[in-house]
């Protein structure tokens, strides 16, 4: 997701509360700590009762923890440049009428791309409504530390494709690399519990 600039009104800040925001900056550090970088999302009881003890609407309390839950958004985006090659890696998973598979890799200097496919089975069933197909996080095992990106997809029926940016970039011997995808739930990415490895 590409972020709009945003230029902060800076032409006055009281420095007596920056302490504060120093503090509400540690407490959120510790909230990501705690909760192991997973905290869910305040049940609407806690929201509730929050606005009322602290005075706060139960909107703006939702939108902050909104925020919280949505931070990998606001990562900075890498754009891939300097395409050097196509690898292709032609593996697949099969669950039930859905065939999984990646395709290939596209390699630059500084990312990589990862296509990834969903087909179903249209012969034996009508093919799966786009609000209910299946949405996946990928991970990388193997090889180093990645950042791993939807970048978003399309299809028709019968076929879903969704791209992934790596960075830094994969190496060109993917023999060291397992992709990890693991099903979500719109919105929010909510952890839907099955996963799989290719």
């Amino acid at each position: 997701m590409r972020q709009m600039p945003f230029e902060p009104p800076t032409e006055h800040y009281d420095e007596k509360i920056a302490d504060i925001d120093e503090q509400i900056c540690k407490l959120i550090k510790q909230r990501k700590d705690i909760s192991n970088h997973n905290p869910g999302f305040p049940t609407a009881q806690w929201i509730s009762a929050w606005s009322e003890k602290y005075d706060f609407c139960e909107e703006f309390l939702t939108s902050v923890f909104l925020h919280f839950f949505n931070e990998d958004i606001y990562r900075p985006v890498v754009e891939p440049k300097g395409f050097r090659k196509n690898i292709p890696v032609l593996k697949s998973f099969e669950k039930d009428d859905l065939f999984f598979s990646v395709t290939l890799v596209r390699q630059f200097e500084n990312a990589s791309v990862v296509h990834f496919s969903i087909d179903a089975n249209t012969a034996s069933e009508p093919s799966i409504p786009f609000q209910e197909h299946p949405f996946f996080d990928l991970s990388i095992e193997g090889g180093g530390e990645y950042e791993c990106r939807n970048e978003g997809g399309g299809g028709c029926e019968g076929h879903m494709f969704h791209t992934y940016t790596i960075s830094p970039a994969l190496p060109d011997d993917l023999s060291v690399i397992k992709f990890v995808f693991k099903e979500c739930k719109e919105p929010f990415q909510q952890p839907a519990g099955f996963e799989f490895v290719i």
